[in-house]
């Protein structure tokens, strides 16, 4: 097995939105073909489907599980949720708690993600749910073969929506190919398409589909494994030996371990590596931003980042980027309480007013932005919650001094804008001030990635209504 195949699983996916077709049977069978033929090749697996199909074949004893699927979605590396089955095939086990975890998976490349990190070897076939979901997505997109079975026109139809989904993406289809599945060898016809399979795959391939050189014949014998009285589901390749089925089974598994073998980098690695490299990307960028960070507070100058000498409360930025830093908290409730609420004497620490201001202040965006109304220049000041709603706003005159020149006190909100927003020749620059609250803690958090994106867009909301 190559070096790649050790941790970073080849993904088959087994779909179809048309349900009936044989796709669970096919998932399961399959999985126990695939490890008679490669007795060292360890082949895993699940399915999203709630009927408990990959269990009542796989599982071994009463013991209860120690994890499923869910905990797979839910971030639990994939080989600590490996269950030894019969026939030597890994499964993990089904759970009745994916429709409530859906709505938490919202990226369609989630499971690639976890498929990179889940250090599963060998093969992992995923069975789905007969639509087209967001785990069937996910699983669509994870695969390096997908396997749609059609077995008639409306099933063939149905394949039309898998392969919008991957054009809608933008991904290489290569990975998708059909197959004929619960043939009737009985059914014969007059004229070019002497049977079933034949007509399936011409239509097939006259829509630009692919599809695979063999088919999976509907058996009487087959369909008795999967129903009978002992309630229990019996393999092909122990019950159904000299059947024209347990051939075509053996056929199609050979094809898949010989695209098996010949893959040198499965999706999942490459994904890994994709990642790798996201995160290098995002750590350059992160660092990037904390190098242009000002530091210390704009008002008092004291350490928010390095010595951690105040605690910060909202990072700031201009819409042109010239300027970034942090405010203390004690001087930016400081400067709402005298600035913008124009309070005659500043408020103990433990004030009620005070904390008020505080916490509104954490839950809160502000916007300044200087304008010329003819007499002089004055400041625009805008609150807005964090999804960019508006909700107030207010005009300030912009002087140098507060309460006149011969006070000689240095007006906060001046002092604000022209550390920030001026530009050459005592001018102010065509930008405006956006302030965002940021974790006490750890304030340089909002640089990182996830958190910039978020300032960002709450940026672009803010320019939308100040323009």
């Amino acid at each position: 097995m190559m070096p790649a195949m050790e941790q970073y699983p080849y993904i088959i996916t087994v779909s179809s939105e048309k349900g009936g077709v044989g796709k669970t049977t096919l998932a399961t069978n399959l999985a126990i073909f695939l490890k008679a033929l490669h007795e060292d090749l360890p082949v895993t697996v699940f399915s999203f489907d709630n009927h408990f199909s990959v269990d009542k074949m796989f599982a071994m004893g009463s013991g209860s599980p120690r994890g499923d699927v869910a905990d797979l979605l839910m971030e639990t590396p994939g080989v600590e949720l490996l269950h030894t089955g019969q026939y030597g095939v890994n499964y993990i086990p089904s759970s009745t708690a994916l429709a409530d975890l859906k709505g938490s998976v919202r990226s369609p490349m989630t499971l690639a993600r976890l498929f990179s990190l889940s250090r599963i070897p060998g093969i992992v076939i995923v069975d789905t749910r007969p639509d087209l979901d967001i785990l069937t997505e996910n699983a669509l997109y994870a695969a390096d073969r997908v396997i749609i079975p059609v077995k008639d026109m409306p099933s063939l139809e149905n394949c039309r929506n898998i392969f919008n989904l991957f054009d809608r993406r933008g991904l290489d289809k290569k990975s998708l190919t059909l197959l004929p599945c619960l043939i009737d060898s009985r059914i014969k016809y007059d004229g070019p398409f002497r049977d079933q399979k034949t007509l399936l795959k011409a239509y097939a391939i006259n829509r630009g589909y692919r599809c695979l050189d063999t088919f999976i014949a509907k058996s009487p014998k087959v369909e008795s494994l999967n129903t009978n009285p002992t309630g229990k589901i019996f393999p092909i390749l122990t019950h159904a030996r000299g059947t024209d089925v347990h051939h075509q089974y053996a056929q199609l598994g050979r094809m898949l371990l010989d695209e098996f073998t010949a893959t040198t980098e499965p999706r999942s690695h490459l994904f890994h590596q994709w990642l790798t490299a996201e995160d290098a990307r995002k750590k350059e960028s992160f660092f990037a931003r904390l190098t242009g960070l000002q530091p210390d507070c704009l008002f008092c100058g004291r350490p928010l980042v390095k010595e951690r000498r105040e605690h910060a409360s909202h990072y700031f930025a201009t819409s042109d980027d010239a300027a970034c830093g942090l405010l203390g908290e004690e001087c930016f409730t400081t400067f709402l309480m005298t600035a913008i609420y124009q309070m005659d004497k500043e408020l103990p620490v433990d004030d009620p007013t005070r904390l008020i201001i505080e916490e509104t202040a954490r839950e809160s965006a502000f916007a300044f932005k200087p304008a010329e109304n003819g007499s002089g220049t004055m400041v625009e000041f805008h609150r807005f919650d964090l999804s960019g709603v508006r909700l107030g706003t207010k005009t300030y005159p912009l002087r140098e001094f507060a309460g006149g020149i011969l006070a000689r006190k240095p007006d906060p909100l001046y002092t604000l804008i022209n550390r920030t927003l001026a530009g050459y020749g005592g001018e102010l620059r065509d930008a405006f001030l956006l302030l965002y609250p940021v974790n006490r803690e750890t304030p340089e958090a909002v640089l990182q990635e996830e958190s910039y994106r978020e300032f960002n867009r709450l940026r672009k909301r803010v320019a939308e209504q100040l323009t």
